[in-house]
């Protein structure tokens, strides 16, 4: 059975709100949980204290036995201190500049 940190969607159409639980990864994204550790309230501004809350406590439990937390509640957890800060990822090479705009970009930065 493989633990999983990860949000589950609650409140109305419209205006999200998340709950950070610990579920069965086989278990639906807003099913089963074992035990809800936090909140998150996306229509809070970035810096209000309220926007992401933790029961770290709990967490560090649930990271003992196993758990993997998401990569949304990885970044939460990393600015609260739980764990290090993960690595963010690099910019796809999908979305990269193409081979014409990287040459244009080269030459604009020896012209000036």
């Amino acid at each position: 059975m493989g633990l999983k940190i990860r949000l589950a969607r609650a409140g109305a159409k419209k205006r999200p709100y998340y709950h950070i639980v610990v579920a069965d990864s086989r278990s639906p994204r807003d099913g089963r949980f074992i035990e809800k550790v936090g909140s998150y309230n996306p229509m809070l501004p970035a810096e209000h204290a309220d926007r992401v809350r933790l029961i770290e406590a709990r967490i560090q439990h649930w990271l003992g036995e196993g758990a993997v937390a998401t990569d949304r509640v990885a970044r939460f957890l990393g600015h609260a201190g739980v764990i290090e800060k993960p690595s963010y990822r690099e910019q796809p090479k999908q979305s990269a500049p193409k081979a014409k705009a990287q040459e244009r970009a080269k030459a604009a930065a020896a012209a000036g």
